[in-house]
């Protein structure tokens, strides 16, 4: 298969991101004697200097973790509602969806310390040893990548008129960064060097200065600036000026904890991956559906295309009706979701032609229940050909940040793999406190999140707003074992889209024959790619596009035209549009390590020896 770059091949370290500056970060702790959890810390603080449109540390990250030697880990830093998020104090000012930008629709900062906490635990270096690499590029500039440049450009009337501490950070003089730019962030690295500074004195060991930096973070200078930030107006893209609720208590209160992940088993793999908190279960859920008959062979067909589809809005529906972090009554049934009887009912559903409906499943006696919005833009749509965008949709292929006609704003994600000589494997996907989605805190240089967006304000249902609950994330690292060890790290910014194409990533790698005695990392990246929008978004405004299917090119005239016989809404995107994939992997009986990285957007790098 032709490849657009080799799959790395090595013994000493793996790294894969979606910056070439963090993947380069993150082997120079390697080769610095550091694990791969020191790595993973240095590349995750790097993306939120390189990648601030994509990413920030008051953003959110799940974290899969395998130890040599010990038992794959989910280490959460997706931070819940705030105390006073109540669906009675979003209904008081009027709204019917949590806006998708501005400090109302922000949660408890999660990032930070998660990268902290997985530090202290699994990491051998201090915390100044592994923010260098992030206080360099904020203090004496990075070229800056497009995108950056194009998600500020966007927003630029914004921020000259209403958010004026991120002009001061991202419109010096006036205009958004140039592409390939030096860009700095004195404040943030002002903010880290004090950080470090006041944790150090206070802290007698390692462990207890990361200790301490987390304590400055809750409680200390960072945490007081949040906590008076969060309660000034600002506009949102509700058109108006509202006061987020986000308090120095909320921040007190929580911290990045760990917990099983769930598991499924396919084909001889293990895959991993975090709770229906987040979207994770999908990807095992689209698995269980596929029949035995489904090999390599069908992966660049429109049969096999057309299945694939068609079990990933089943998945998707199920997500809407059944995922959530939610307790009791509306606690989600994953192990129904998970069995073979499930799927099996399913998988019937599947039919010849396109589905155009949100069909989530009846589990263990329970009916399925839909937020309001949800049916009512279901409906909208059902059945009718060509409809309308409503949302986010199609036009998101390469996981870019999306400003659109209305000025609604939405941020997207990053990605990180590591492996080392040891074994130690981790795959983690940093994402929210967009640049674009929120004002940056004057001082410290760095936006909150918004992720409260992805929460109903409707009672009742797993994914509803309820303070001290995590909104349902669509972030979705994945780590894969076999014969119980760990094989394989992947993950890919992209929203929605996210276990859609890791699936196909999945696949192409666990179906196909190794190359060269490995995976073939590289030629599953590369391999065409494709997403369907047949849900809600959960993104604001949280639109779908009911049988609407987008492909790159390359999928070829003769694919195309079977799906659309097959009823599908095709829209042919770009040749390389679909999936910014990172992976590493690692061969247990050799010890041999792979890593490859994707090539859309021009920016993912692999690096390793």
């Amino acid at each position: 298969m032709f490849t657009t770059r080799p799959t790395l091949r090595g013994t000493f370290g793996m790294v894969s991101s979606t910056h070439w500056l963090a993947s380069q970060s993150a082997m120079a702790v390697l080769e610095d004697g550091g694990n791969a959890f020191d790595a993973a810390v240095a590349a995750g603080f790097v993306l939120h200097v390189v990648e601030p449109h994509l990413n920030g540390p008051a953003g959110d990250v799940p974290i899969i973790l395998a130890p040599a030697g010990g038992a794959v880990r989910v280490l959460c830093g997706q931070g819940p509602a705030p105390a006073g998020a109540t669906i009675g104090h979003f209904a008081s000012l009027g709204l019917e969806l949590v806006p998708g930008t501005g400090p109302l629709a922000a949660v408890v900062p999660g990032a930070f310390d998660a990268w902290l906490v997985l530090l202290r635990d699994h990491g051998t270096k201090s915390l100044a040893e592994v923010l260098r690499y992030a206080v360099g590029y904020a203090e004496r500039g990075h070229p800056a990548v497009e995108g950056v440049g194009q998600a500020v450009a966007a927003v630029r009337e914004l921020f000259l008129t209403e958010w004026t501490s991120s002009a001061e950070v991202y419109l010096r003089g006036g205009r958004a960064p140039a592409g390939g730019a030096l860009l700095r962030n004195p404040d943030l690295a002002a903010t880290w060097r004090r950080l470090v500074a006041e944790a150090e004195a206070a802290g007698r060991s390692r462990e207890g200065t990361i200790e301490a930096a987390r304590r400055v973070w809750r409680e200390g200078f960072v945490g007081e600036a949040i906590a008076a930030h969060a309660t000034r107006p600002a506009m949102d893209s509700s058109g108006e000026r509202h006061a987020g609720v986000l308090g120095g208590d909320d921040l007190v209160r929580w911290e990045a904890a760990y917990e099983g992940p769930v598991t499924y088993d396919w084909r001889g793999w293990t895959v991993c991956k975090a709770g229906a908190w987040s979207q994770g279960p999908v990807l095992p859920q689209q698995l269980a559906l596929l029949d035995d008959g489904f090999d390599a062979d069908a992966l660049g067909t429109a049969e096999g295309l057309h299945t694939l589809i068609e079990g990933s809005k089943l998945a998707m529906a199920d997500r809407e009706a059944w995922y959530g972090d939610a307790e009791g009554a509306a606690s989600v049934p994953l192990g129904e979701l998970l069995s073979q009887e499930y799927a099996a009912a399913r998988r019937a559903l599947i039919g010849g032609t396109a589905s155009r409906e949100l069909r989530p499943g009846r589990v263990g006696g329970r009916e399925p229940r839909l937020a309001a919005y949800a049916r009512r833009v279901a409906a909208a749509g059902r059945g009718a050909p060509g409809a309308a965008e409503t949302g986010f949709g199609s036009g998101t292929g390469t996981g870019e940040p999306t400003v659109a006609a209305d000025g609604h704003t939405r941020g997207d994600t990053c990605h990180v793999d590591v492996v080392d000589r040891w074994g130690n494997m981790i795959s983690a996907t940093p994402s929210g406190g967009w640049l674009q989605s929120s004002p940056v805190v004057a001082g410290l240089g760095f936006p909150l999140g918004t992720r409260l967006q992805m929460a109903w304000l409707e009672p009742g249902l797993p994914s509803s707003l309820v303070p001290g609950r995590r909104p349902r994330t669509t972030l979705s690292p994945t780590l894969a074992l076999r014969g119980g060890e760990p094989v394989l790290a992947c993950g890919t910014p992209g929203g929605d889209q996210q276990d859609q194409w890791q699936a196909h990533f999945f696949l192409a790698v666990a179906l196909r024959p190794p190359v060269r005695g490995g995976l073939d990392l590289q030629g599953a990246i590369d391999a065409p790619n494709w997403h369907q929008d047949s849900f809600p978004s959960s993104f604001y405004p949280r639109g779908m596009v009911p049988g609407g299917v987008t492909v790159e090119s390359r999928v070829g005239e003769e694919v195309v035209a079977g799906l659309r016989r097959r009823g599908h809404e095709v829209a042919v995107g770009g040749a390389w549009t679909e999936g910014r994939l990172c992976a590493v992997a690692r061969d247990p009986e050799s010890g041999v390590l792979s890593a490859a990285a994707n090539p859309r957007g021009m920016q993912g790098y692999a690096v390793g020896r």
